[in-house]
C-alpha cells in the first residue's frame, strides 16, 4: 500500500494521417485496429476501401460490424471461398493515387505480399503484432560503442550483446519501451549525431537514411558514439 506508480496516457504508433484517400488491408485478428479507421473515415465522409482476408468467415473477426459498414467499400476474400486463389492486391493497392496511404495489419505474408504489390511503398503504413523472423545480415555489427546522453554529457558504454535500451536502463535512464522487437514505436528515440544502424520495422528507406532517429531497443551504431537526446 502506498506505492506510487507512473503511469502514461494512450499511444498510437498507428494513427491515421492525412491523405486524399485511403486503402485498409487487413488479415486475420488484423482487423483489429483497422475497423476502427474504417469507422472513422466513414463517419468523417472521406473516401476510403477496405479489404480483409481470413481463412473463413466463421472465423473472422467482427465480421458483423463489417457488414454492417457500407459494402460497396469493402471487399471480404475468405480463403475457404475462393477456391485456393489469393487476394487481388494488385487491384486493391497496385494503382494509387499520389494522395493516397494504405494502412495493412495482418501476418507477415500478406504485408510482405501488400508491399511487393505496390508502386510506391512509402505510401504504406503497418501494424505488426510481432517482429518477422529475424535474418542474418552480413553487414551488422555488433561491435561494442558508447551512448552520450546530450543533456548531461554521460557517457554510457553499450556491449557487442546488449542492447542500447538495456545499456540505458541499466545506467539508470528510463526510456519508455514495451515490444522490444522494433514494431511498436514506443522507444524511438532522436539522434543528435552518430551513424545508426537500424534493425526496427517502423521506419522508411528515406526515415532510416534521415538519421534523425531510431529505436534505442533493437538498433545500434556503426559509429564509436552515439549522441542521443537523452
Amino acid at each position: 500500500m502506498g506505492a506510487l506508480l507512473k503511469v502514461e496516457g494512450p499511444r498510437n504508433n498507428f494513427a491515421l494521417e492525412d491523405a486524399g484517400r485511403y486503402v485498409l488491408v487487413a488479415g486475420g485478428i488484423g482487423i483489429t485496429p483497422i475497423i476502427s479507421m474504417a469507422r472513422q473515415l466513414q463517419a468523417a465522409g472521406t473516401e476510403w476501401s477496405l479489404l480483409y482476408t481470413g481463412r473463413s468467415r466463421a472465423t473472422m473477426a467482427f465480421l458483423p460490424e463489417i457488414v454492417a459498414l457500407p459494402q460497396d467499400r469493402i471487399t471480404i476474400h475468405a480463403d475457404d471461398e475462393a477456391n485456393g486463389s489469393y487476394p487481388d492486391l494488385a487491384a486493391a493497392v497496385g494503382t494509387l493515387s499520389s494522395d493516397a496511404l494504405v494502412y495493412a495489419c495482418g501476418p507477415e505474408p500478406l504485408l510482405k505480399a501488400v508491399a511487393g504489390a505496390m508502386q510506391d511503398e512509402a505510401q504504406l503504413r503497418i501494424e505488426r503484432f510481432k517482429a518477422p523472423e529475424k535474418v542474418a545480415v552480413a553487414e551488422q555489427s555488433e561491435s561494442a560503442f558508447d551512448v552520450v546522453c546530450n543533456s548531461t554529457g554521460q557517457r554510457i558504454p553499450v556491449a557487442p550483446d546488449v542492447s542500447v535500451l538495456v545499456a540505458l536502463n541499466n545506467a539508470g535512464i528510463d526510456v519508455p519501451s514495451s515490444c522490444a522487437e522494433g514494431i511498436c514505436g514506443t522507444c524511438e528515440t532522436r539522434v543528435i549525431s552518430g551513424d545508426v544502424e537500424h534493425r526496427d520495422f517502423l521506419l522508411s528507406q528515406a526515415e532510416q537514411a534521415a538519421n534523425k532517429s531510431m529505436f534505442v531497443c533493437v538498433s545500434r551504431s556503426r559509429s564509436a558514439e552515439l549522441i542521443l537526446d537523452l
